[in-house]
Parts: C-alpha cells; structure tokens; sequence
C-alpha cells in the first residue's frame, strides 16, 4: 500500500461515524508498504497490508461467502484481464467497453475512485486524468492481480483456446501510462474505508445490481465523492438476482417494491434527489450504454448491454 492512501483512509467497522486508521508499517519497498497494520483506536481492530495489499474489510480475516470464490479463481482473473485490456493487446475480438467508458470520465480530477474495479482497467484510465486513483474490490485475487501490473507494468495470462489448449497475452501497459499515483486496496462497496468527500471523480461499473444492498453501495459512492466539483460514471447491466440482493433491495426490476419500473430510471431519479437519500443532488449530463465483452474460449463470448449516466454535482 502506497503511503498517499493513508490519510484518507477510515475504519470500515465503525461507519457511519468516520474514525481514521493509524498506520504502523514493518516493511517497506521504496513508497510501497508491503506489511504492517492500520489500527482503529476506538473498536479495536487491525486491518492488515499483506504483501503490499490493505485488507479494509469490517472483519478483515473473513473468508469469501457464497459466489465470491469464483472470483479468487485463477481462470475468472484471466477472463477479466482479456475483458479489461483486449484491445490494449490488438486482438480484433477486443470489445471497446473500457474506452469508450474511459472516455466518459472527467478530463482532470484530483482524486479518482473506482469501486469494484476488478483487475484495474478503469482505475489506470482515472490515473491518467487525475493526481491519484484508487480501485477496490472484494477479490485479492483481483487486487493482487492489478498491484502487479501497477508496479511491473506487464504480465502474461493464459486463457482457453479450445478444450485442453490454451492461448497465451502478454500485456504490457502504455509506455506513456503513470501508474506511480494508483493504488487498490481490498474493501467492501457497501462500507468503503474513505473519508467523505475525498474523490472528485467516482465511478461504480457493472456493481449495483451485485451487491447486498444496492441502495447503501450508492449513498457510500455519493458520500465519498465531493459536495460539489464532482463527477460519476455509474454503468449497470441490471442484471437483477436474488443471489446477489433480495427482491425488496434491488432498486428496479419489478412491478410492486419501492423502486418499480426499470432500474436506469430510478438511480437517475435517486441521482436527482428523489427522497433526498443521496444529497447534495447530482446532474445527469449524459446517457447511453456500452456492451461489455467476456471471453470463456475462443469461439464463446458473453455481450452485456451495461446502461451508464454520466453526472456531476
């Protein structure tokens, strides 16, 4: 963990009172912490830095629950670095999901936060805008996996060709690329370990209709993002399960809750202000939707429409 984060860092556990974490580092690797711990003094607890990775987690030696395991395997990282940097490696399968997402991004920013960032895509786009950008994520696998490319700037995956065989990436990011001011850190969407009003720039991909409850993942984005001066990229498939959240929490998919109707139309609506949930109000200045890609093999892809709004405060 690069020591930039630290002052904006806060405990997961103890939200919505906001009490700051003590950092005491044991090893150190130039600007990089690779183990020590950040301590709340008001409930005790110890979040760990393992091998450069902080583990921001209201119980932070919890194990994966439920369909969390399948995205610590080694394939489903794979999967997500051919689906996040394809077109970085000339494939002409790549889809145009991550640029064109990037490209909705605010020019300049001072600090950039990307929730659910996954391998990193979209936090690397943000360091290029802004002085310093943040990804999290549930998954170390993911973490680990972009603190890697972060500090080394290439590695190589493999992913199914046809049955047995395999088809090697290597992937290199730009030579042009600052990766010096990002960093990833391991932490729920639901609790995010980040003062309010620390980022200028927010964004939440493909997440919404993932979590356990979709409306808290929204007001923890609004309130880590600035009052005013801010702008978001919010993008969801809507992809409604009651093995992600329970019918009552989804925020669109249904004919009778709270949130009736489609879900792109009531986050707009929250957006705005309905029921001054998240406040201060934000402007949708854009709308539209991006088809994400994901390989398994090579003859077999998944195409998601993932419906996006544009917004600033």
């Amino acid at each position: 963990m690069k020591r930039f984060l630290a002052p904006l860092l806060i405990c997961p556990a103890c939200l919505p009172q906001e009490r700051p974490l003590e950092l005491s580092a044991t090893r150190e690797v130039g600007d990089d912490i690779t183990a020590g711990t950040l301590s709340c003094r008001k409930c005790r607890r110890r979040f760990p830095i393992r091998e450069g990775i902080a583990i921001l987690l209201p119980d932070p030696e919890a194990t994966p629950a439920g369909g969390q395991w399948k995205y610590e395997e080694a394939a489903t990282v794979a999967s997500y670095l051919w689906s996040h940097f394809a077109d970085l490696l000339g494939d002409p399968e790549a889809g145009d999901a991550y640029p064109a997402w990037a490209r909705c991004l605010a020019p300049q920013a001072s600090r950039a936060f990307d929730a659910g960032c996954a391998v990193g895509r979209l936090t690397f786009e943000m360091a290029q805008r802004s002085e310093l950008a943040v990804g999290c994520d549930l998954s170390q696998a993911f973490i680990r996996t972009a603190r890697q490319l972060a500090r080394e700037r290439r590695l190589t995956f493999t992913l199914p060709l046809e049955g047995n065989l395999r088809e090697t990436f290597p992937l290199d990011i730009p030579a042009a690329w600052r990766t010096d001011n990002l960093e990833f850190i391991v932490a729920d969407a639901l609790r995010l370990p980040l003062a309010r009003e620390s980022f200028s720039q927010v964004a939440s991909l493909n997440l919404v209709d993932r979590v356990r409850h979709p409306l808290a993942h929204l007001f923890e984005i609004c309130r880590i993002a600035r009052s005013t001066g801010a702008a978001l990229l919010f993008s969801d498939p809507f992809s409604w399960s009651t093995a992600n959240a329970p019918e009552e929490a989804w925020l669109g998919g249904t004919a009778e809750n709270p949130y009736a109707g489609r879900g792109i139309d009531n986050v707009r609506a929250l957006l705005a202000g309905r029921e001054g949930i998240l406040s201060p109000p934000w402007r949708v200045t854009r709308e539209g939707s991006v088809l994400w890609k994901i390989r398994s093999h090579r003859n077999h892809f998944e195409l998601i429409r993932s419906e996006l709004l544009v917004a600033e405060r």
